[in-house]
């Protein structure tokens, strides 16, 4: 059997956005205390960057799908655009 390193823990692709903030804020909160050893601190942050890529990825997927209505100059909508968030 082989161990999964963090970075390729297929638990982490499965979850879904809400699931991933919701580890990574547990795991922010367990580090912010202070109490947890220092081996289990390196590994609970190497969880915590791959739930925070994971989320980041999610929020970029969901980015890419939102579309903004374009209007035509009396305002009635004619179509859809790529949503412009620079």
């Amino acid at each position: 059997m082989t161990a999964e390193t963090p970075a390729t823990d297929p638990s982490i692709e499965a979850l879904p956005f809400e699931k991933a903030l919701e580890h990574l804020e547990e795991i922010v909160r367990k580090l912010e205390r202070g109490d947890v050893p220092l081996d289990e601190s390196v590994a609970i942050y190497e969880r915590g960057e791959a739930l925070k890529r994971r989320c980041e990825a999610l929020l970029k997927q969901a980015e890419a799908r939102i579309q903004r209505i374009t209007l035509t100059a009396d305002g009635r909508a004619e179509g859809v655009a790529p949503l412009d968030v620079s």
